[in-house]
């Protein structure tokens, strides 16, 4: 692939990511990473249960695209009302505190220990729900 395309699909790639999420922020890398892990040590988990199914994969992947698209209307709010990425930051820490539980349970799952400092760190998180 010629360098000018690569160049203008970075840009163009860019573009929209900046346009919906704006400036990329920790503590949504936190979440895309977090995100990860989880879809990761579910599938594992579910492969150990014997339980792997691919709707129920496809179906874990549809909801956090639709997390991601929660984030982008928050932050289009932010910018609506002047917030200062208030609405956003508050979805993203949401959905990282669901991401945490639901990687403890996972990993639970798979029979994985977690140090206590982190499980109890997650455990305040799932009783503030």
């Amino acid at each position: 692939m010629p360098n000018i395309i690569v160049c203008s699909l970075t840009a163009l790639v860019g573009s929209a990511l900046s346009f919906s999420f704006g400036i990329w922020s920790e503590s949504f890398t936190l979440l895309l990473v977090a995100m990860g892990i989880d879809y990761i040590t579910g599938v594992a988990a579910a492969v150990k249960e014997k339980r792997l199914n691919s709707s129920t994969g496809a179906w874990g992947l549809a909801r956090k695209g639709i997390m991601l698209l929660v984030i982008l209307l928050a932050h289009r709010v932010d910018i609506l009302l002047e917030l200062n990425s208030l609405t956003m930051g508050g979805a993203i820490f949401f959905y990282l505190a669901n991401e945490l539980i639901s990687i403890t349970e996972n990993l639970g799952r798979i029979g994985i220990p977690m140090p206590d400092r982190l499980r109890q760190f997650i455990e305040v998180l799932k009783n503030k729900k």
